[in-house]
């Protein structure tokens, strides 16, 4: 295998290097952005948190743009809608295995310097599972309409139709995801995270851009089309073309008895069989939720705005973490393995409690500012706010589930989360049915922030009786001080927004959440203060030790 370019090493950069001199922040910040660049769990999270939430800011652009062409009707619904069975047998399939198991078994591979050993294992997990997909993906193309009909039989006629249209154009993307997610594995399991980061921003700007090039011709189907060309660019080309350039060898491969595939498909069938209430949730949603027009429209929009702070505060440190917790706990270094885990709970626990408050008093300015335009009125705007209220109690559990569930496939088990999910994920379904027969739409967010409780706890526990992760190794007094900081400073932010008559004005939306997001600031600084909260030491960056590089460990 030829070899490609070296990777720049964040060492390279450091500023205890005696041969180098000071750079400036301003070449340090493009030295971060370089493709090759070799982070740290520290410099990883720094840049996966700016790139989500670049990619959230196009995800505002792109809900914006179909809230504004297309508001909230039936037409909306079926486009949602129409992502269900292509994300299901996305799920099926790869389980999210590509961005999960295949990471641990590269990364120890890497460590163990069998480099023809991880490209052997590399190609005969792409071939043999786009085969597998490529079929599914054609039997799903033609029993389409069975297949929607099982979720979404309440549906009009035409509305089915058009699910069932967007759907088939939907399928073909989910090889560019997979495909594009081994890839982009690779990277990560070398410490290179700057083109898996750019793929959502880039998927997101296809859907934006199909839109406007195309919707007056091809109407919602061209958000579709606009979809599978992100998916094909953002998420497979760019990942591939990095790969390449680092000599990252594929070759076809059926090689159905090679020992790490049989080890990565072992790790993989819980991922795959089982049902994670973090991925059902949305399916179940829209499966209630289908009866009653608009209510799938109105519920996205409420959770892609929610999925902001959840994929800066939890998604960003998670997928940062998984190749530190993957050689700390290959390594054998268990304890640090338990306090590395606990720390970056600890962390992300604190500051989602906090956000959160913030979320919950701002809903109804925030959703009418974001939103409301075009076909999108005031009145979509409350309603909408309301499930984005109740979204934002369940911050915290979102936020930590993701790095608790890396604990476990850090540590090579898939199976134990993945029973536990999906019996909550079972379990959870009489409670969604029953909350929303009660509350409407409304009961359907607080069943899914019960489940995703429920989730997180259980995680945790089985991490404690475990042995990995001791959860008396969390900062509890800490947590409880953020808690109590939390639900001051809410109230008085919700104070705040009793002195401005928000009734659709853009002028008063801007008001209200300047005032009471300075209200909501003053009120935590001080509270960190009166409480001697060390929360504000901790989430800054401490020093590195000095080991190798292959075994730096930083916060995460």
């Amino acid at each position: 295998m030829p070899p490609g370019p070296k990777p720049f090493s964040e060492e390279s950069d450091s500023p205890n290097n005696s041969s180098l001199q000071p750079t400036s922040v301003t070449r340090r910040f493009f030295r971060l952005l370089h493709p090759s660049r070799v982070h740290t769990a520290f410099s990883a999270t720094i840049l996966l948190v700016a790139a989500i939430l670049l990619s959230r800011v196009m995800g505002f652009l792109r809900e914006m743009y179909i809230a504004w062409a297309f508001g909230v009707s039936p037409v909306t619904d079926a486009y949602l809608a129409g992502f269900t069975i292509p994300d299901w047998l996305n799920y099926l399939v790869a389980g999210g295995t590509a961005s999960i198991t295949f990471v641990s078994i590269y990364t120890r591979f890497l460590a163990e310097k069998r480099e023809e050993d991880a490209r052997k294992t590399f190609s005969a997990i792409i071939t043999i599972m786009t085969a597998v997909l490529g079929v599914g993906i054609v039997l799903a193309e033609i029993f389409a309409p069975q297949l929607d009909g099982l979720i979404f039989s309440k549906f009009t006629p035409d509305q089915f139709a058009l699910c069932v249209h967007l759907t088939r154009i939907l399928l073909p993307a989910q090889l560019f995801f997979y495909v594009g997610g081994v890839v982009s594995a690779v990277l990560l399991s070398r410490r290179m995270f700057l083109l898996p980061a750019v793929g959502p921003i880039i998927y997101n700007g296809g859907i934006i851009l199909g839109g406007l090039l195309f919707s007056r011709r091809l109407g919602i189907s061209a958000l579709a089309y606009g979809a599978v060309a992100g998916a094909f660019v953002g998420i497979f080309l760019i990942n591939a073309i990095g790969a390449a350039r680092l000599g990252v060898g594929y070759k076809l491969s059926f090689d159905l008895r090679n020992a790490a595939f049989l080890e990565w498909v072992r790790l993989s069938i819980p991922l795959m069989l089982g049902v994670s209430l973090v991925t059902a949730d949305d399916w179940i949603l829209r499966y209630f939720a289908s009866g009653a027009v608009g209510d799938i429209t109105r519920l996205n929009y409420a959770k892609r705005l929610f999925q902001v702070p959840i994929a800066v505060l939890g998604q960003a440190a998670s997928q940062a973490s998984l190749p530190f917790f993957a050689r700390l706990f290959g390594e054998k270094r268990f304890g640090e393995f338990a306090e590395t885990v606990n720390a970056s709970v600890y962390r992300i626990l604190a500051a989602a409690l906090l956000v959160s408050s913030l979320m919950a008093v701002a809903a109804l300015p925030l959703i009418d500012l974001v939103y409301r335009r075009g076909h999108l009125h005031f009145s979509d705007s409350r309603i909408t706010a309301v499930y984005f209220f109740w979204f934002s109690l369940s911050l915290a559990f979102w936020a930590a589930q993701g790095l608790y569930a890396r604990a476990f496939y850090a540590a090579g088990n898939t199976l134990t989360p993945m029973i536990s999910s999906t019996v909550i994920t079972v379990v959870s379904l009489p409670v969604y049915s029953a909350l929303y027969r009660t509350f409407s739409a409304s009961g359907l967010v607080i069943a899914s922030d019960l489940g995703i409780a429920a989730n997180c706890i259980a995680v945790a526990i089985l991490l404690h009786q475990r042995g990995l992760v001791p959860l008396r190794g969390l900062e509890w007094r800490e947590i409880g001080k953020a808690l109590l900081v939390a639900l001051a400073a809410g109230f008085l932010g919700w104070q705040a927004t009793k002195l401005i008559n928000l009734s659709g004005s853009r002028v008063a939306d801007l008001e209200a959440l300047v005032l009471l997001s300075g209200v909501w600031a003053v009120a935590v600084v001080l509270g960190l203060w009166l409480t001697k909260s060390k929360l504000p030491r901790d989430m800054r960056r401490k020093k590195q030790p000095t080991e190798k590089s292959t075994s730096v460990i930083t916060n995460a």
